[in-house]
């Protein structure tokens, strides 16, 4: 072999984990912002594309037209989405009261961030051995996934050890920029899309290390966001 060849297994090597390449740590906050934006787009043709169908179909006799939602369950609906995620109704999937043009979006920006928590997982556990306690999985989340995304650790975890852990971030990165001139409210409002992306980051972390449970956001005061994780007694 000449000086200038690459032995075989030094090529496989590369291949199997390539060097780090890094970027500017505002580029993800820019990209979040670019994609909540086209994702809401998005999701509003799509969901006006859906009505239009529906009601053509009504129009038909095809099907029934929807029942009309009571007025003070509108309000109800509109002021639980301003300040929590979290739905009075205690929904199993966590997903909590969101406007109904949001939810499509909250939906999509959860499953990008499931399959890009999993790949961190993959790639940060690849040399650990397997974790023998939940708290101590949940401990990786806190300062290893944590740092990946957000360039530090969470400030605050609590649980009640029985499978509810609450994480919390006093100045959560990827809303801490946001801001609306209408008031205090309307940005908690905003706030929420934000949210989705780093929640399925979670719980696709989380499921790579053999965890499935739900993840709730809840913005109450920015730029401060708690994460609450129910994991199913005995995991």
């Amino acid at each position: 072999m000449t000086s200038n060849q690459t032995p075989a297994s030094t090529s496989l090597a590369v291949l199997a984990d390539p060097p780090i390449r890094q970027i500017d740590g505002a580029v993800m906050d820019y990209f979040l912002i670019e994609m909540v934006a086209t994702l809401r787009e998005s999701a509003a043709v799509a969901t006006a594309r859906s009505k239009k169908i529906e009601q053509e179909m009504v129009d038909s006799g095809l099907i029934p037209p929807p029942m009309p939602v009571p007025s003070s369950l509108k309000k109800d609906s509109a002021r639980d989405s301003v300040t929590s995620l979290t739905s009075k109704t205690g929904s199993a999937s966590g997903k909590g009261t969101l406007d109904e043009e949001e939810e499509p979006v909250r939906q999509r920006l959860e499953a990008i961030g499931i399959h890009v928590g999993s790949n961190f997982s993959e790639r940060l556990c690849r040399d650990r051995l397997m974790f023998s306690e939940t708290l101590d999985a949940i401990k990786f989340i806190c300062k290893d996934i944590w740092a990946a995304c957000w360039d530090k650790q969470v400030d605050n975890l609590r649980t009640n050890h029985r499978g509810v852990y609450v994480l919390q971030d006093n100045s959560f990165k990827p809303i801490s920029r946001l801001s609306s001139w209408e008031s205090r409210a309307d940005a908690i409002k905003r706030a929420r899309l934000y949210a989705a992306m780093p929640a399925g980051i979670i719980r696709g972390a989380l499921s790579r290390l053999g965890y499935t449970g739900t993840v709730v956001p809840e913005i109450t005061s920015m730029p401060q966001c708690t994460f609450q994780i129910k994991l199913p007694k005995g995991s």
